[in-house]
């Protein structure tokens, strides 16, 4: 057993620690290559630097004199060496900086500076070091059980090395835990794309906790609880409503799980079964909904594994949504949910606790943990009318904005592109001109929007949806009078704060990603995969590791931080080993981004420390450990059965029809598993 997790744990070193972006200098390394061999008038190239200090002054060694070029950063830059020496291009300076450099096919890495008089100094530092920094933050993750910390120690980690592990002076050890901020963290939050992220999120968490508070959530709740007659209905009911609150998994399993508990008591369901249905109905939902609390930051990684890539001129949006055809997880789970109810029928834990409820004890004797977090009050302030269209409104606001600034930016980068010498700007002409820019014989209606959805500006759409739904709910609220102004705002400010673990957690993402790819980990790993692993193992690889960093630090998010921009640099590496073209290594990269995200709710529905899971016992009220060995087998299920058509996927590479009959296949795998081992209540009510 011991072996087995060693061996486990030293593949997800290699595989999975690379959290840096797949950077465009590797690429062109490849390029370079070849014209290396045209460059006739060179008379020299370095294979392996050797160094030679004079003064202050750094040179190469050369065997030949005139002209010649070194690899530096995957860069080629040119050399004259006069008596078999080179001067070193770059300038030096107390900080230093680390070059890599090729070496006979591989990498080295030299970190070079100057002391004070201005001596070089020029120090070796394993490659292998590379993946350091995230091996860091994921260990300290599973041993913490904290995110924010491990982190942080991961991203000093990696500048400490990017200094040049540099322990002569306390100073210069000080300065590394100092640019974990001034550099790295500083350098995340003025990125224009990740402020939207920040700003889009805050916003909707702002209207989360407005529509919440005001009562709106309330209405649409109470306007179908009353669809709840019996066992049946008030569970689908409660399924329904899981997937209605679609945009955010908090506010999914607060409301749904406090509301519903009254009407599933009734009909003596279970609070375990309560808290499954409020717990598979939160992330699976959350994150495959186009527009939720979620989406800002899966775009965020996705474009974290994909900018560098220069081959793909693709929108984070569109990959996401090319991706759902692989989704298998999320949907499964919202497929296999309803399988449970209208069979009903359960098996394991679960029957066990449902037969307890059918004998009228829908709780379990057992008391509640003590360390459980409290949760943030999302009931309706007192007086608050309970109208469904307080809520209603502000989310389709959302929607809505979201689809038209969508097509509106997509319209405007198009006609950029197709009218360089400008003209009447209108949707119509770019609509009638755009089959020029697709290929022949593709002319079709979705193609062309899918072009135009491809071509928009995400972060704009993002930010215009929520910032107008916002507003909605505050107005809204306002015309009710159900609150005044002052706690209006004081209630989205409380929404902005319920972002802010969230927010901190990308922000160190961003800084780790950072790092790394200036300590050109994604070479690293490319190097260490090329030839080991098959295009079509990745996927259910890809899946099997998200899981297990999803299992072991309870959070979706923090392994979507950490795995996205592994997975996705690390797909790309072994298609190219692999001999295939960028075109044919997109649907294994497509297919890799949807992985990810199934696999860290598929980790975080089995994991007891996961935050909505512990939010799911809380709302239903239910002991904490009995809801997840009742949860597990449950979702172990679907894993397993996505796990197997994710290989199938991979295997086959039969395109979206066949994609999509797998999603059929696996129902029918799920129906016949509940046939077979699910029974039906003894004693049903």
């Amino acid at each position: 057993m011991f072996r087995s997790i060693s061996k486990t744990i030293l593949f997800f070193i290699l595989l999975s620690f690379s959290t840096g972006m797949f950077s465009q200098e590797n690429i062109q390394m490849s390029g370079d290559t070849l014209t290396k061999k045209e460059q006739l008038s060179d008379t020299f190239s370095l294979s392996e630097p050797e160094f030679v200090t004079k003064g202050k002054k750094v040179f190469f060694k050369t065997k030949k004199d005139g002209n010649g070029y070194v690899f530096i950063n995957g860069e080629k830059v040119q050399l004259s060496a006069i008596n078999g020496e080179a001067e070193f291009p770059y300038s030096l300076d107390r900080s230093g900086k680390l070059y890599l450099f090729s070496k006979d096919g591989g990498y080295v890495l030299y970190h070079i500076s100057a002391n004070e008089a201005g001596i070089p100094r020029i120090k070796p530092i394993p490659f292998l070091l590379s993946i350091f920094p995230p091996l860091v933050a994921i260990i300290c993750a599973l041993i913490f059980k904290e995110v924010l910390f491990s982190l942080f120690l991961g991203v000093w980690a990696g500048v400490f090395i990017l200094e040049g592990l540099r322990i002569d002076s306390i100073f210069h050890f000080l300065q590394t835990i100092w640019k974990v901020v001034q550099t790295h963290v500083v350098n995340a939050l003025v990125d224009p794309g990740h402020m939207s992220i920040i700003v889009f999120s805050m916003l909707i968490g702002g209207m989360v906790a407005l529509i919440s508070k005001n009562g709106g959530m309330g209405g649409i709740v109470k306007k179908l609880s009353k669809y709840a007659k019996d066992k049946k209905s008030s569970q689908l009911v409660t399924w329904f409503l899981g997937i209605v609150v679609f945009f955010d998994d908090y506010a999914n399993t607060l409301v749904v799980g406090n509301t519903m508990r009254p009407i599933t008591d009734s009909y003596r369901i279970s609070r375990e079964k309560l808290s499954y249905l409020v717990d598979s109905t939160a992330a699976p939902v959350a994150s495959i909904a186009f527009i939720t609390t979620w989406i800002g930051a899966q775009l965020a990684y996705i474009q974290s594994g994909m900018a560098n890539l220069g081959q793909y001129d693709v929108s984070p949006y569109s990959l996401y949504f090319s991706s759902l055809q692989y989704a298998f997880y999320p949907v499964l789970t919202i497929v296999f949910m309803l399988i449970i109810i209208l069979t009903g029928k359960d098996y394991g834990p679960m029957l066990h606790a449902e037969n307890r409820a059918a004998k009228g004890y829908v709780m379990s004797p057992d008391q509640m943990s003590e360390d459980e977090p409290d949760m943030e009050d999302l009931s309706p302030v007192k007086g608050a009318s309970l109208q469904w269209h307080k809520a209603a409104l502000p989310v389709f606001t959302v929607v809505f904005v979201t689809i038209f600034a969508l097509v509106e930016t997509g319209f405007t980068s198009l006609f950029a592109s197709m009218f360089p010498q400008g003209g009447v700007f209108s949707w119509s002409n770019v609509w009638n001109e755009l089959h020029q820019t697709l290929p022949a014989g593709e002319n079709g209606f979705f193609v062309k929007l899918g072009k135009v959805i491809g071509s928009a500006d995400s972060y704009i759409s993002l930010l215009w949806a929520s910032l107008s739904g916002l507003i909605m709910a505050i107005v809204l609220t306002l015309l009710d009078k159900t609150m005044k102004l002052f706690s209006v705002m004081h209630w989205v400010t409380v929404g902005f704060k319920t972002m802010l673990p969230a927010l901190l957690i990308l922000t160190l993402a961003w800084a780790l990603a950072s790092v790394t790819e200036e300590l050109h980990t994604a070479e690293f790993i490319s190097m260490a995969l090329a030839g080991n692993v098959s295009p079509m193992f990745m996927p259910p690889l890809v899946f099997i590791l998200s899981f297990l960093i999803a299992f072991s630090t309870g959070s979706s998010w923090s392994t979507m931080a950490i795995f996205y921009p592994i997975a996705i640099p690390a797909t790309y590496a072994v298609c190219m080993e692999a001999g295939m073209s960028s075109p044919e290594a997109l649907p294994y990269i497509i297919h890799v981004i949807s992985i990810v995200l199934a696999a860290a709710v598929f980790g975080d529905h089995c994991s007891p420390i996961s935050d909505t899971t512990i939010l799911s016992s809380l709302a239903s009220n239910c002991n904490h450990l009995d809801h997840v060995k009742t949860q597990m087998p449950y979702a172990m299920t679907v894993g397993l059965t996505s796990v197997f058509l994710s290989f199938i996927a991979a295997l086959v590479n039969g395109g979206l029809l066949f994609n999509l009959s797998l999603f059929g296949i696996g129902t029918l795998i799920l129906y016949f598993v509940v046939r077979i081992l699910g029974k039906r209540l003894q004693n049903d009510f």
